[in-house]
């Protein structure tokens, strides 16, 4: 069945429909008993700072009181852009398939820290324009060759931005059945998909192309000032609605962008903590925020990338990122690090002695009675 196909795009619909309706606010009963054992355990109220702070929203997203962390995924998603003839990258269009290759041969920063973090690696191939193997470690949607040019008209059609999300979906809960999901990573890979999310962020948080618009991979001025102007000439010849997070993937987006959506959304859904990455993966937070917004508190932001659009998406958020290393990679390097933080946070949570455990005491059994 053809993702243009009528009967796909309601499917498609229809399986968007449920999983928003699925997500729910935070569990406010696991938050308050993960704060209240967070107030036992053998140390001042506060000391480990936002390290508990994380652990007891994890808590509420998990709906557990003392989440464990065990199963951990990061999807890196691989899509190429249209806009990319027109100069806003420093990197010619094949590099996106080249790094396909160097995903699944474990090769990539993302291997490395992943491996770090414990985490598995699931590789897509989203819709790259050059092909790419028929290889069991690479997950081909092939959503389509690449978006259309945005600068001169919508990316892909509105069955398309549908399909895009409801894979990110499937994908999602096939990863789910097969090995299982605690908490997932979301990073990207694809020459021209800055300019796409900026775009994005230009488009939901209502702030002029120039200031939520970097160099990406380190352009020149040249293709800098290029860059922008294909921002905001896309903005202005598709005037995406920012209301509709399927019309922003549509109008400006990236099939990339639409997997990752998917997956927000189908994470929240299952209860499961969806940590972003940089600039791209935000710009899909904000995709699937736009769809839900109920998804919102259940995403952790890892880092605060080098890219100016990145805080102001972050900002539109309301995320604080967990850590700023001046990183703009992209691959969900910044995600690996942020899963690291999870998984920390919430073991000190569940395996850190309480006073009664310690026979310590505490700060109220060492102040002396008043006469």
């Amino acid at each position: 069945m053809s993702p243009t196909d009528p009967s796909a795009t309601r499917e498609h619909e229809q399986l968007i429909a449920r999983t928003v309706a699925a997500i729910r606010p935070l569990d406010a009963t696991a938050t308050e008993a993960a704060a209240g054992r967070q107030g036992t355990l053998t140390k001042p109220p506060g000391a480990l700072g936002r390290l508990e702070d994380l652990s007891i929203r994890i808590a509420g997203i998990t709906g557990s009181p003392r989440p464990r962390l065990e199963r951990r995924l990061i999807v890196v998603a691989a899509g190429d852009h249209g806009v990319a003839a027109r100069g806003v990258s420093a990197y010619p269009q094949e590099v996106t398939a080249q790094m396909v290759l160097n995903f699944l041969h474990g090769g990539a920063a993302i291997n490395v820290l992943a491996q770090h973090a414990g985490a598995r690696v699931r590789v897509v191939d989203a819709g790259v324009l050059a092909e790419t193997p028929e290889d069991p470690a690479l997950i081909r949607l092939r959503l389509g060759p690449g978006t259309n040019d945005i600068a001169e008209g919508p990316a892909m059609t509105r069955a398309d931005a549908l399909a895009a999300v409801a894979a990110g979906i499937e994908l999602y809960a096939r990863e789910r059945d097969a090995e299982g999901i605690d908490i997932v990573g979301c990073g990207e890979m694809g020459i021209g998909n800055s300019t796409s999310a900026a775009a994005i962020i230009a488009a939901v948080t209502g702030r002029p192309p120039r200031a939520v618009t970097g160099r990406g991979t380190g352009v020149d001025d040249e293709r800098f000032e290029q860059k922008i102007r294909a921002i905001e000439q896309a903005l202005e010849v598709n005037r995406p609605d920012a209301s509709d997070g399927i019309d922003v993937l549509r109008t400006v987006g990236g099939f990339e962008i639409g997997v990752l959506a998917g997956i927000y959304l189908a994470a929240a859904a299952d209860g499961a903590p969806a940590v972003l990455d940089g600039l791209i993966s935000t710009a899909a937070a904000l995709v699937a925020v736009a769809l839900s917004p109920e998804a919102g508190p259940r995403l952790i932001a890892s880092h605060r990338s080098a890219e100016p659009g990145h805080a102001a998406a972050l900002e539109h958020l309301r995320l604080e990122p967990l850590i700023d290393l001046g990183m703009r990679l992209g691959e969900g390097s910044g995600a690996a690090l942020g899963i690291s933080l999870c998984v920390a946070a919430c073991r000190v949570l569940d395996e850190m002695a309480t006073f009664e455990e310690a026979g310590v005491s505490d700060s109220d059994d060492a102040v002396e009675p008043e006469p």
